[in-house]
């Protein structure tokens, strides 16, 4: 079993159960979350005996990424083997003028959520991932110390996994673990209601909302979850929040050419979003095997964004990064899947 991924609660049951005195739980999330010791016998302040009791059902839990693809923007994707099939990726992404360092991070082996432009869904759901799986893939890659902002919009859908997801973001912002302010972290989900409301109510990262129309019907048709949970109701619970402070709001916008790019769709987001503190997060749609959608030219987005800004929408273009290396979610741990699936076969 794996130490890495509990919380402070879990440890000092852990370490109760073993007999060990109740301050070595800190201890232990001390080595863990901010030493970063890969192996038991690293707790030098643990005594022999307990290190040892420790190590005969426990381990730390990390492990390299088994492949890293590198872009000539520095954008670097990183491979992690959690199954004997099972992939997940993490992306290194540095801003041009350096000042940023940002990591985008896998909640789940595959998706259930099966949106139309993403490659991740047609993989079908696999597994969830655990607390620790995710946190690995922050401290085992080599620009771990230089990360400045971590966004949950990696693999998977984060709120499908909300247990082992808001464990792992109590450990990155607690002073026990990471110690991080929560405006370093974002989390993006396309809207899962109870996840949402317990994200919400039991944290203060940021938030990012797959929109990509404002339409429910034609939303319907990009994104199933819409079926679920409708970007009516949806709005309607983030109105009850206050995104002034602490929290920010976005919502993110992948431009689809005659699907969700005319000034219809600008005007309905206008009307959708009016009262709400927030921004949209314009992005440009890269083509994925087998799926009939285009993206826009930079002249049509930059016409779409001035028209939301103009009236009264903060809106950014988001810059692509890592295309070279197809940096977007699922690509590269598709082709590993099915190369390790021919493997075992």
């Amino acid at each position: 079993m794996n130490l890495l991924g509990m919380t402070l609660a879990e440890l000092q049951d852990l370490t109760e159960r073993l007999g060990m005195p109740r301050f070595a739980a800190k201890q232990i999330a001390l080595w863990l979350y901010v030493k970063r010791v890969t192996s038991i016998d690293d707790m030098t302040n643990l005594s022999l005996k307990f290190r040892e009791i420790l190590k005969a059902d426990y381990e730390i839990g990390t492990s390299a990424p088994v492949e890293a693809m590198r872009s000539i923007d520095g954008t670097v994707k990183y491979l992690f083997q959690v199954s004997s099939t099972g992939f997940v990726e993490a992306v290194y992404i540095p801003s041009e003028d350096g000042e940023r360092a940002t990591l985008c991070v896998s909640s789940q082996v595959g998706c259930k959520m099966n949106c139309k432009f993403c490659m991740t869904g047609k993989q079908g759901f696999e597994r969830n991932l655990t607390a620790g799986q995710i946190l690995n893939q922050i401290i085992s890659i080599p620009e771990s110390q230089l990360l400045t902002n971590v966004v949950m919009m990696g693999m998977g859908e984060p709120l499908d996994n909300i247990d082992e997801v808001l464990k792992s973001l109590e450990i990155m912002t607690s002073d026990y673990g990471f110690a991080w302010s929560p405006k370093r972290i974002t989390l993006s989900t396309v809207g899962l209601r109870k996840g949402l409301e317990r994200f919400l109510r039991e944290n203060d990262c940021h938030l990012a909302i797959s929109l990509h129309n404002p339409f429910p019907s034609q939303r319907l048709e990009l994104m199933p979850a819409e079926r679920g949970f409708s970007i009516i109701d949806m709005l309607e619970l983030l109105r009850q929040e206050d995104f002034t402070h602490q929290r920010r709001l976005s919502f993110e916008y992948i431009l689809f050419k005659g699907v969700n790019d005319s000034m219809a769709h600008a005007k309905e987001l206008v009307r959708l979003l009016q009262g709400i503190e927030c921004r949209i997060n314009l992005i440009r749609f890269h083509a994925i095997p087998n799926v009939p959608l285009e993206g826009l030219s930079m002249e049509e987005m930059v016409k779409f964004r001035d028209y939301l800004t103009q009236h009264g929408v903060f809106t950014t273009i988001r810059a692509s990064r890592g295309e070279d290396i197809f940096a977007a979610c699922g690509m590269l741990s598709t082709a590993q899947k099915e190369k390790r699936t021919e493997e075992l076969l």
